[in-house]
């Protein structure tokens, strides 16, 4: 119920009302009659569906008590349907697959598919994030993390916590950076409570991303739209974070402004 929880406090911090979604897709391989747990209408697996979705919810109301959550079975694919939800929704919330053998911590391919094809901000809740530590985010050009720097100061402001911001480049007068710095300057004049730590890394960036996920909060990545469109690929550093991060990862999709 990780998901359900970070879902509850995002919700609460915007000022929206929760939307539970739960995606059923009729199951499409034969089934030889009689074989338990037979169900022709589907209405027992239905109501499986459907408690879990009001314990969901019982979780959510505790996780922010003055907060209006609704829930509902939608009939589909998980991509198709929370493609088609988040047209409508402020942030679309998922949860991550738990650790792989390896360590790592695998991607499930709804969220990945989300992530690049979303039409919203998407909040992967994963791994074991520090209460205490800071918000995370990637640096990189303007045009592709402008609304993520956004984001970050604003989840920093709420959550009483610092920013470290993770780049590669040494100059912030370089022309690929000049404006991520005047964005960084314009978010820090707006968030005076948020402290903003600039860490430049000297190669390794996707480990030092991944080290630094096991000490934060949040990991905050940009996506560049492609004029506008969904579907860019993300950075390297991006993929590392939404992979292997220890801690929840928000993917923001620039609008090209």
């Amino acid at each position: 119920m990780a998901a359900v929880e970070a879902a509850a406090h995002e919700a609460d911090r915007i000022g929206v009302e929760l939307r539970l979604a739960h995606a059923y897709e009729w199951p499409t391989a034969h089934v030889s009659p009689g074989v338990p747990p037979w169900d022709r209408s589907g209405a027992g697996a239905y109501r499986v569906v459907k408690g879990a979705l009001t314990e969901a919810e019982r979780w959510a109301v505790r996780a922010e008590p003055q907060l209006r959550v609704t829930h509902e079975v939608l009939m589909g694919s998980p991509v198709a349907v929370l493609e088609s939800e988040s047209r409508e929704a402020s942030l679309l919330v998922v949860g991550g697959r738990p650790p792989g053998r390896s360590g790592s911590l695998r991607l499930g391919s709804v969220a990945r598919r989300l992530a690049a094809h979303g039409r919203t901000p998407v909040l992967v809740v994963r791994g074991r994030p520090d209460p205490t530590g800071p918000v995370v985010l990637v640096g990189g050009p303007a045009q592709e993390v402008r609304e993520a720097v956004e984001f970050a100061y604003a989840e920093a402001s709420a959550r009483g916590a610092d920013l470290v911001v993770l780049d590669r480049t040494t100059a912030w007068n370089s022309r690929s950076h000049n404006a991520f710095a005047d964005a960084l300057s314009v978010q820090s004049e707006k968030h005076p409570d948020v402290t903003t730590h600039r860490s430049v890394v000297r190669g390794g960036f996707r480990r030092a991303l991944v080290k630094a996920s096991t000490r934060a909060q949040l990991v905050v990545v940009g996506v560049r739209s492609r004029g506008g469109r969904r579907g860019a690929p993300l950075s390297p550093a991006g993929r590392a974070a939404l992979h292997r991060a220890d801690c929840p990862v928000a993917v923001i999709r620039s609008t090209g402004r």
